[in-house]
């Protein structure tokens, strides 16, 4: 199977209407065109945009139903019983839990908190674990990034006593086209039927956050004061993490929370993200950005969870003891090592497989192993999905159970969640939401679920395999106008993310010189080289392309399409061009 090539799509410019937006919102037209080319047009929304005040953050009683969840956690509180903080094992759920855990510790209460074991327990509440709970005296339960779609679960847990409140982001199961609700006390959900909350993009960590916030208007009542005021503004940093890693919309309070999250964590950070920032090379007060999250925090904390136990995660994000977050940031760094090296593997195997097996013409992939890690499968259809650019399904075999488990990514315009519901007839249970999802099934029923997969993704991109992925460029430039002004005049749009990816260019007619590959010890994934156009000539770097060296060494001409960065090496500050794809040749056809 081929890699997928990238249709090229420049963005239509509209100086005067970048002129007009630019004199009204005080900003340059380079600046102006980015926002346009977002969906920004309004003087004062792009104000908002490009200035977010903490002040923007929309109130959480807003937030259904928020009011009823804090009132039954802070009367739990008071009456001295015992609650739990069962969060998910990803950086989103590790986050909201940690503020959940660190609000209810400040506020006296007899709290624990639980996140699965990936492997062994696998992704939300357990009906096994809430019994447990409830065994040993918890008799609230109030679950961060999961517990929508656990039906079951919240039976059980009222069976056995349990007071449960659900906070959640993910999609809800549904029946006939109306969402099936757990009966849980209280669900707190920011897209729940009638749900007036004006924005539906918030993330797991983002849902805790605002039950926190919520819960300490109650105590003081209004604004929070002294340790509890540098405790949420911590949290506003905690969730920041979450929601960048959890990639989901940077637009209205989520931008909110992540530029104001990061000065956070930069100026102040906890002794625990302190240690983490230090191990991923960060810190001493410089900027860190969302790609810093993403690239760098974000698989670090997430280590835990797909090699180990999340437990130590949330350990070192609560606590204040700076040699035990050292020690717990050096281990997650170990990790992290060994799951870089398992994803790539698995991500190698699975292309071997896939380029060999004959499944060119599938419209979605569906792959596995019983040798694979199963805490990797989601990186590595992520990969696939992204290499392919096609939906892709990837699991690992648990021999001793009998029972495959996987994890899923998609490509735009294609509702995994969707599809896994309209072939659930052959699995054991799914979940998850449009972009990524996961899933069980016993090994026998993997041929037939392939088929009906396939099927169902066929007859979504029209009988064929999916459209070619398109990248959409800001505009092209000459490399001569590639400076250090127009990078400090773009920076303005930070913090990027989903829906707001960073600006990506189109240089045209280069000639690349000097290629080879880079990359750590052994493992060369990468591509360095030179671009030369006319007099200006720049250093470029294609993350993960080695494999695409000899279409730069054929002819030597080519395009590229890229972002714009620079880099700060002992002292000394360079423009450089990050390559999000390259035709050869001097032209490239547009879409």
């Amino acid at each position: 199977m081929a890699r997928a090539e990238k249709v090229w799509h420049l963005l239509p410019a509209d100086p005067d209407g970048a002129n007009r937006l630019a004199a009204a919102a005080g900003v340059s037209p380079v600046v102006a065109q980015l926002l346009l080319n977002r969906g920004i047009s309004d003087p004062a929304a792009a104000k908002r945009f490009l200035d977010p005040a903490l002040s923007g953050l929309h109130p959480p009683d807003g937030l259904p139903d928020v009011p009823a969840a804090a009132d039954r956690l802070l009367r739990a509180v008071r009456d001295k019983r015992k609650i739990c903080v069962y969060g998910d094992y990803d950086v989103d759920g590790v986050t909201g839990t940690a503020v959940l855990l660190g609000l209810l510790t400040r506020l006296g209460a007899d709290v624990e908190f639980h996140v699965p074991l990936r492997l062994s327990e696998g992704y939300g509440l357990s009906c096994d674990k809430l019994k447990e709970l409830a065994g040993r005296g918890v008799s609230l339960v109030v679950s961060v990034d999961c517990g929508i779609a656990s039906l079951d679960e919240a039976v059980a847990a009222r069976g056995c006593g349990l007071e449960l409140i659900v906070t959640d982001h993910h999609e809800m199961k549904t029946r006939d086209g109306r969402p099936q609700l757990p009966e849980a006390d209280v669900l707190v959900h920011p897209r729940l039927p009638g749900s007036e909350y004006p924005f539906d993009g918030l993330c797991g960590a983002g849902v805790a956050f605002k039950l926190a916030w919520a819960v300490v208007q109650r105590v003081f009542g209004g604004k929070a004061t002294g340790e509890l005021r540098e405790f949420m503004l911590d949290a506003v940093g905690l969730a920041a993490l979450g929601l960048v890693a959890d990639v989901v919309p940077l637009r209205d309070e989520n931008r909110v929370f992540v530029r104001h999250g990061l000065e956070r964590i930069v100026k102040q950070p906890s002794a625990g993200l302190k240690a983490l920032m230090t191990t991923a090379g960060l810190g001493d007060g410089k900027p860190i950005k969302a790609e810093d999250v993403g690239f760098r925090l974000g698989p670090r904390i997430n280590a835990a969870g797909r090699l180990g136990c999340a437990r130590m995660a949330v350990d070192l994000l609560t606590t204040t003891n700076a040699a035990r977050a050292k020690d717990l940031a050096e281990y997650l760094e170990k990790l992290n090592t060994e799951r870089q090296f398992k994803e790539r593997k698995t991500t190698d195997q699975a292309k071997e497989l896939l380029d060999g097996d004959g499944v060119a013409g599938m419209a979605g992939i569906v792959v596995g192993s019983a040798d694979w890690h199963q805490g990797v499968v989601g990186i590595v259809a992520g990969r696939l999905a992204e290499h392919y650019g096609r939906p892709a399904l990837v699991f690992a075999v648990k021999a001793d159970e009998g029972v495959a488990v996987g994890s899923g990514r998609s490509v735009p315009g294609f509702q995994l969640h969707e599809a896994l519901k309209a072939c659930e007839d052959h699995l054991l249970g799914h979940g998850g939401h449009a972009a990524a999802a996961g899933f069980k099934l016993r090994p026998d029923s993997v041929p037939a679920f392939r088929k009906a997969f396939d099927a169902y993704a066929a007859k979504h991109f029209a009988g064929g395999p999916p459209p070619a992925p398109r990248l959409a460029l800001d505009a092209e430039v000459p490399l001569s106008a590639i400076t250090f002004g127009l990078l400090k005049d773009i920076d303005k749009l930070e913090p990027y993310g989903a829906a707001n990816p960073k600006p990506k260019f189109l240089a045209a007619n280069l000639k690349a010189e000097a290629v080879r590959k880079i990359g750590t010890g052994e493992v060369q994934k990468h591509l360095d080289f030179r671009v030369r156009q006319g007099d200006t000539t720049l250093r470029a770097v294609a993350w993960n392309m080695a494999d695409r060296m000899d279409e730069l060494l054929a002819g030597g001409d080519c395009c590229l399409a890229f972002t714009p960065v620079v880099n700060e090496w002992n002292g000394y500050r360079k423009v450089e061009l990050h390559v999000a794809d390259f035709k050869p040749g001097r032209s490239v056809e547009l879409g």
